[in-house]
């Protein structure tokens, strides 16, 4: 039996290098020093905003270059620790990073309370006095609209100094399952016992053609994680409540609202996603299961079986750097600038994807201005994963752009945008491998990878955020959040999607525990919306060509310049109405007639 290896047991050209961003741990030490001393170029400037738009201007450009550094002081660290959680040295300076941030977003919280205490007009005075300011306009009317919302400059530099604490929760739960939660073996089909911990099942057995390692796994990983589910549920009604309090404190309708106010889109919006996506995309999706338990010859469907391939005779394995090379291929269609960024990240350990003990489950990007992304993955050899990357790379494509052509304070877009890249790129993939050949096998092969991308965005994360929703509405009723109603919401959930056909049992209850997005605001919906939105493009680039290309593009380029709406609106789609929502839906059950018909 192999067994789970150890951070330093994996080989190095598999992780990240992080020296880009400081060669050794020493500058990084110094750095984290010379910052903590030089939060004084911003602090002095308190009190004085009201002085004058020179005075302002220099007060936001010091504030901007100090964030510039807390960033890269917080990634190095970060990264360090999503690697490696055992590492008593990286949870040691993941906690200097923290106290750092917290330290400054206190000290500089007085920005935010001071401009929105000057008297209506100023800013705009200020701004046509100083046309400088102009590149700070949108993320200053953005603040003025929080008005209402603002609390007393005491109160909110002490919330500031609090955020440390009040951010536990997620780092609760990320040190429990990375660093605490182990699992006992499983059996395969053959009677023997595998390794299994997160990333294993998540990233390899989730997919397994053996029925019975599918399920033993599931099982056995589900067992575990009945063990905590008390502990998960007060830490995540310990982060609803803190969303609830602060909520009615600055005076929003419902905590929902405050969520969203960020995002500047409306509820209504939010919702749409969530209504219509359920309502139509679920009588696609239980044909698609409907069809896995006949071509599989399963006496029933299980929770357990609904990522099971549906030709396991046909499933080539991909290596990492025949996935970085194919990848390459696909996405030369967005041009050389957007290449350049691609080969980068395959040639120079931008990307971390070995699998060790204590590593973050899971994949993201983070990208860090001035420096450039970094991408963390396990890699099992599966096509999934290759889907997964190229997600991950649409981020560090996105970002890196935006970097190069925003300030960063314009540089990253509303979360409700910021899914619409990634998986863009994903959609991009399968273009390129179903134009490759004409092979039928080969077609239903490339059409079942695809639904695996819309199963991850329009399933997976769509049903997290209906349960998000239905935590907070109760959550405003003072309701307590506890396990046993988690457990009962999310069957709730799945049993509704998933129909009759779908055997949802206690272990399928269970699945609020798997991820990490319920502690980062309302995230969870905004996959669904970004592939919505990326779907429609993707069309577009299909009947237009290098005109809806070079639209995309600039799209990417402007960043958080502008509203999420005006930026799927520049790329050729209107999110305002419900119509991109049921066009996708509508696309997702095309693949699947088509699939049956392949079967």
């Amino acid at each position: 039996m192999s067994k789970i290896l150890s951070r330093a047991e994996v080989d190095i050209e598999t992780t990240w290098n992080l020296n880009d961003i400081f060669e050794t741990i020493e500058a990084w030490e110094q750095e984290l020093n010379s910052v903590l001393q030089d939060i004084s170029t911003v602090t002095k400037y308190e009190g004085r905003l009201s002085e004058g738009a020179d005075m302002l201007l220099a007060c936001l450009n010091a504030q901007e270059e100090l964030h510039g550094r807390v960033n890269h002081v917080s990634a190095y660290a970060y990264l360090h620790q999503s690697g490696d959680s055992i590492n008593p040295e990286n949870q040691i300076n993941a906690a200097k990073a923290r106290d750092l941030t917290s330290l400054v977003n206190s000290s500089i919280s007085f920005i935010k309370s001071e401009i929105i205490a000057l008297p209506d007009g100023t800013i705009e005075q200020y701004i046509k006095e100083q046309p400088e300011l102009q590149v700070f306009e949108r993320s200053l009317k953005l603040l003025l609209e929080t008005k209402s919302h603002q609390l007393s400059a005491e109160t909110e530099k002490v919330l500031a100094s609090f955020s440390e604490v009040l951010s536990a929760p997620y780092r609760i739960y990320e040190r429990s399952k990375l660093a605490d939660m182990t699992f006992p073996t499983a059996k395969n089909g053959q009677g023997e016992d595998v390794p299994l911990s997160f990333s294993l099942y998540e990233n390899k057995y989730i997919e397994s053609p053996d029925t019975e390692l599918r399920r033993n796994s599931f099982k056995t990983f589900s067992d575990t994680l009945y063990k905590y589910r008390n502990t998960y549920a007060e830490t995540y009604s310990t982060e609803v409540k803190r969303q609830v309090i602060e909520s009615r404190l600055r005076g929003y309708d419902s905590v929902t609202d405050m969520l969203l106010k960020p995002q500047q889109v409306t509820t209504e919006m939010y919702n749409n996603i969530l209504d219509i996506m359920q309502e139509e995309l679920a009588p696609h999706m239980r044909k698609y299961a409907a069809l896995k338990k006949r071509v599989l010859g399963l006496d029933e469907i299980t929770f357990a079986d609904l990522k099971a391939p549906l030709d396991p005779d046909f499933s080539p394995g991909i290596s990492f750097q025949e996935a970085g090379d194919l990848i390459k291929n696909a996405l030369s269609i967005l041009g050389p600038e957007y290449g350049e960024i691609v080969s980068d990240a395959f040639k120079n350990r931008w990307i971390d994807y070995a699998d060790n003990a204590g590593k973050r489950t899971g994949a993201f990007c983070l990208s860090i201005p001035g420096v450039h992304s970094y991408i963390l993955i396990s890699w099992a050899d599966s096509m999934r994963g290759a889907f997964t990357l190229a997600h991950e790379v649409g981020h560090a494509g996105h970002l890196m752009l935006a970097s190069k052509y925003q300030r960063l304070t314009n540089s990253r877009p509303s979360l409700y945008f910021i899914e619409a890249p990634s998986t863009m790129n994903e959609l991009l993939l399968a273009d390129h491998l179903l134009s490759s050949s004409n092979d039928p096998r080969m077609r239903r092969w490339v059409i079942s990878q695809l639904l695996g991308t819309y199963y991850h965005n329009f399933v997976t994360h769509l049903l997290e955020g209906e349960l998000q929703r239905q935590v907070y509405d109760l959550a405003m009723n003072n309701v307590p959040i506890s396990a046993a109603k988690l457990c009962e919401l999310k069957g709730n959930i799945l049993s509704s999607f998933w129909g009759e056909d779908v055997v949802i049992d206690e272990d399928a209850k269970l699945t609020w525990m798997r991820q990490p997005h319920y502690y980062m605001s309302l995230y969870p919906y905004t996959y669904a919306a970004g592939l919505t939105a990326s779907t429609a493009v993707a069309q577009l680039i299909k009947e237009e060509g290098q005109p809806a290309v070079d639209r995309w593009l600039e799209v990417l380029k402007a960043g958080g310049s502008m509203s999420p709406l005006e930026l799927m609106k520049l790329a050729g789609v209107d999110m305002t109405k419900p119509d991109p929502i049921r066009s996708a839906a509508a696309y997702v059950g095309s693949l699947i007639d088509e699939l049956v018909s392949l079967y």
